[in-house]
């Protein structure tokens, strides 16, 4: 790798260097992402503390916007999305991911078939349907294991929606909540697609083709989903989350 910074500990029975090396769509090498890794850990007492750091730099710094999906390779780049400063679930793992990779941990994309019960009707109509397809999450080699990791809703976006923020400890799976503050269930896990070494760029977007046809390309100006968001909440008569 072009960064010069030592692994983490970890488990060296399973082959990780597939999980460790710049691909087209996880380009850990890019100085960018290297810089923005850096700049998350610095100051970390250990290596789970720096992995924490490192997941709320991507889950709170980076916005969740649905409608930023695209047809266009670069666009799916960590390096792209770091630039941008939002991304849908996809774009937001890619860059976890990628950030974990420059600082030496082993890391790799998960995706499943979600179905989501906090979406803003405006985002309902354009997608016909709850079902989130190839939800992006994170894999982290940690202490010996892959530990799962979804750094996705920001904080801001969680208290207009009046959901729970997705802590990570950086030691155990940290997947969506399935119930909100009032015990509405708001997120199912339905098909888990696996992990793998690189984003499969064509399977996602032929599967988003056939599913979400109204939705992509759309350019992100005049969408912002955390003001559908607020809005939905406000017309609903909720107020912000709890934090946990």
């Amino acid at each position: 790798m072009a960064n010069s910074a030592p692994p983490f500990t970890g488990d060296a029975a399973e082959d990780l260097r597939p999980y460790l090396a710049p691909t087209e769509f996880i380009d850990c090498d890019e100085p960018s992402v290297i810089a923005f890794a850096q700049t998350a850990v610095a100051g970390a007492r250990d290596d789970s503390e720096g992995i924490r750091r490192l997941y709320y730099a991507v889950r709170d710094g980076i916005r969740y916007d649905p409608y930023s999906m695209s047809l266009d390779r670069a666009a799916f780049r960590a390096s792209s999305v770091l630039a941008a400063g939002r991304g849908h679930c996809v774009a937001k793992a890619t860059l976890c991911i990628a950030a974990a990779r420059a600082i030496g941990v082993p890391a790799r994309p998960g995706y499943a078939d979600v179905r989501n019960h906090l979406c803003t009707p405006r985002l309902r109509a354009m997608m016909d349907t709850d079902l989130f397809i190839y939800h992006g999450y994170v894999e982290l080699r940690l202490g010996g294991r892959w530990v799962k990791a979804t750094p996705v809703f920001n904080l801001s976006l969680c208290e207009k929606f009046r959901v729970f923020p997705l802590e990570f400890d950086g030691q155990t799976d940290s997947l969506f909540h399935p119930y909100d503050p009032d015990g509405k269930r708001h997120m199912e896990y339905v098909r888990d697609h696996g992990a793998f070494a690189d984003v499969p760029f064509a399977t996602i977007i032929a599967a988003l083709r056939q599913s979400y046809p109204r939705l992509l390309g759309l350019a992100p100006a005049g969408h912002d989903f955390e003001r559908e968001a607020a809005a939905t909440a406000a017309k609903a008569g909720r107020g912000r989350a709890v934090r946990t």
